[in-house]
């Protein structure tokens, strides 16, 4: 009989809902039932795609007398960290300020109040390894419960003493300088592995932000350190197993230093960032391998991710069926020489085990391997190659199929669409412009209230009940700032000044710091405040980052005051932990450049309309903000007051909306912006 998840939108709490374990969503009602009963919770965190959450839901929610015990003694809440990352956040700093580290599943047991006071993450159904079986963890915190019940409620009152006492001491007086940017090139000079690419070893994140920040500074200062560790580390993800060298898109992460075996989730956030990073590396460069990966992740995300109302699904599970039964990590993607020959025959089968890189040992279990390419200088056969991909992508789409979480998240769509529409327009490939246009659609239409209050996520497109956080305004924003300049629609510029307005009156201190949540959202044992970057830009450093890149479209000084208020946060974590606040480091560069603006004025149909719109877009200038449109326009203020040149479309180029003259010439425009990376048209 199902539980109560049966009833909620989540992909992963509806993945519990015929558990013999009597869940209960966190909502105030679980709690006071845990009052009445005069038991704890147990509160399970989680998410879809989350391998060690599979697994441990099949070890013990399933399990009839486990679920039989934990019923009887305590009340069960599950929560999705995706869909409440603000819950996620609080207990987890809980869990790693008493154990030191973290993840997921994220097991605590709670108070009826919801203090914590006892923290795990997986606890296997046997004692493995020096850790407690989960039913062992169980009876040990019910024993402390009946028998020490004062002790174990001193302790949770602690705990949360403890935590609303951190505090983060950042200085929002003063944005960062060229010098604190310097420092922290050096910090990931000493992080960078310069051998296998990347920074710090196993395991290895993709790091698309700090790719980006390294892209930026190279811009502005002419390091060549600095791009030559972009490109390392690019061209090492993309020739390694995280990256699918079939069906383009990237892996959460890499289990070794090598980035050969991956974890095979598949994050909407991740390839979102990453697309948007590589196409930025063939700005900069012009790298053939930097297009193809872009445009092929790119495809990825609308080919598997896409919804049929436009919008974009959360993940792919790193699980499926290998063909006999059992779910295995990674089954879809890897090949032994057995399956080769299967699908290409003897002769070709020995080509494509030689170029990906599969071997009779394999690099991952039972001898399979993942696909790489390789390292070297031989000339391949190219249409035999691409033969080779298309017969085994077609092969591997008969497989069973991982796993999607269709729900829809605010902030990762935002990313999405930033990518999207840059990468459509970069390469000439209108279809990917309006896969971002439909997916902001989808954004205003389902998750935007009349009041510029977002829901956090949908499914099927209806909007689910969780208020959005910090980076869902933040990641929204950025998005249609970015379509707005692709598509010279101020509409969007409009939309994102709505949700930045929000962002300023319901989740900005009066000194400038940032919270994750707004101050009317549901009360925890503490207000999340995390500026620190992670799989993702921090809802703190995106905003710091739409603020600004809203300010140089507008004009409007409160934004940009909010936007280096924000960035203080770099000043104090930039040369400390570089990798950890990334995205506030390539913002502080859009701030130290300007950011430069550009307004392109001209027929919307016209060739050197869209010959000085194109330079524009394709300029490497950091954070260079794009405004397009007719003559006399005034739906982006940048456009306001701009004229054509002697009759012909005109560009000019600002600084805190003080402009150069106009120019009619795109080799102008690109020298005013300091050069426009490849450029050019694409073949």
């Amino acid at each position: 009989m199902p539980n109560r998840l049966a009833h909620e939108t989540s992909p992963y709490l509806l993945q519990h809902a015929d558990n013999p374990v009597d869940w209960w969503p966190w909502v105030p009602a679980a709690f006071d039932e845990a009052r009445r009963r005069g038991v704890p919770v147990l509160l399970s965190v989680g998410y879809s795609s989350c391998h060690w959450c599979h697994v441990m839901a099949h070890e013990s929610f399933e399990d009839a007398p486990t679920a039989a015990y934990l019923n009887e003694h305590f009340v069960a809440v599950k929560v999705d960290r995706e869909e409440r990352p603000d819950i996620d956040a609080v207990y987890m700093e809980a869990v790693q300020a008493a154990t030191g580290q973290g993840g997921w599943p994220m097991t605590v047991f709670l108070t009826p109040d919801a203090e914590p006071f006892y923290f795990g993450t997986y606890f296997p159904p046997e004692p493995r390894h020096g850790m407690p079986s989960f039913r062992q963890v169980l009876e040990g915190v019910g024993a402390a419960w009946n028998d020490r019940r004062d002790e174990v409620g001193q302790v949770a009152r602690r705990i949360v003493r403890d935590l609303s006492e951190r505090t983060l001491a950042v200085d929002t007086t003063r944005a960062p300088g060229a010098e604190d940017l310097h420092a922290a090139l050096l910090g990931l000079t000493r992080d960078f592995d310069a051998v296998r690419g990347g920074f710090g070893g196993a395991p290895k994140f993709p790091p698309a932000m700090t790719v980006e920040f390294l892209l930026r500074h190279h811009v502005r200062t002419g390091s060549e350190a600095a791009l030559e560790m972009a490109s390392a580390t690019c061209e090492a993800m993309a020739r390694g197993g995280i990256y699918d060298q079939l069906g383009g898109g990237f892996a959460r992460y890499s289990v070794d230093a090598s980035w050969v075996v991956p974890h095979f989730e598949k994050m909407l956030y991740d390839n979102a960032l990453l697309c948007r990073a590589y196409a930025h590396l063939w700005r900069a460069t012009g790298s053939e391998l930097a297009r193809r990966v872009a445009l092929e992740t790119a495809d990825f995300m609308v080919r598997e991710l896409r919804t049929a109302q436009g919008g974009f699904a959360s993940a792919l599970d790193a699980d499926s069926d290998d063909g006999s039964g059992r779910h295995v990590e990674g089954a879809h993607y890897v090949w032994t020489p057995a399956q080769l020959r299967e699908v290409l025959g003897e002769e070709d089968a020995l080509l494509a085990a030689e170029y990906f890189g599969v071997t009779q040992e394999g690099t991952f279990e039972e001898g399979a391997s993942v696909l790489r390419l390789p390292d070297t200088d031989r000339l391949w056969d190219a249409a035999k190659l691409a033969s080779v991909r298309a017969r085994l992508l077609a092969a591997r789409d008969r497989r069973p199929r991982p796993g999607r979480d269709d729900k829809v998240v605010a902030a990762w769509n935002g990313l999405a669409v930033a990518a999207l529409a840059e990468t459509g327009a970069f390469f000439d490939r209108p279809d990917l412009v309006q896969a971002a246009t439909d997916a902001a659609d989808l954004i205003v239409r389902t998750h935007m209230d009349w009041h510029a209050r977002l829901f956090r996520t949908s499914l099927d497109g209806v909007a689910g009940d969780h208020a959005g956080v910090l980076e869902d305004y933040a990641d929204v924003a950025e998005g249609f700032l970015a379509l707005s300049s692709v598509t010279g629609e101020g509409v969007w510029v409009d939309f994102a000044g709505l949700l930045l307005d929000t962002v300023l009156v319901h989740f900005t201190a009066p000194d400038g710091a940032l919270y994750d949540t707004a101050d009317d959202a549901e009360p925890l044992i503490r207000r999340p405040q995390d500026p620190t970057d992670n799989a993702a830009p921090s809802g703190w450093t995106a905003a710091a980052g739409a603020l600004l890149a809203y300010a140089a479209r507008t004009g409007s000084g409160a934004h940009r005051e909010a936007a280096e208020k924000a960035l203080g946060v770099v000043r104090t974590l930039g040369p400390k932990a570089p990798r950890f606040v990334s995205w506030g480091l390539a913002v502080a560069e859009a701030l130290l450049d300007g950011p430069r603006e550009v307004a392109v004025v001209g027929p919307g149909d016209h060739p050197a309309t869209r010959e000085l719109h194109r330079t524009a877009l394709l300029s490497t200038a950091p954070g260079l903000a794009v405004a397009v449109g007719d003559p006399g326009s005034e739906e982006v203020p940048l456009l306001s007051g701009r004229t054509l040149l002697d009759g012909r479309p005109a560009a000019y180029v600002c600084r805190h909306f003080t402009c150069d003259a106009p120019t009619a010439d795109p080799e102008v425009l690109a020298a005013r912006l300091g050069g426009s990376g490849s450029g050019g048209p694409v073949g």
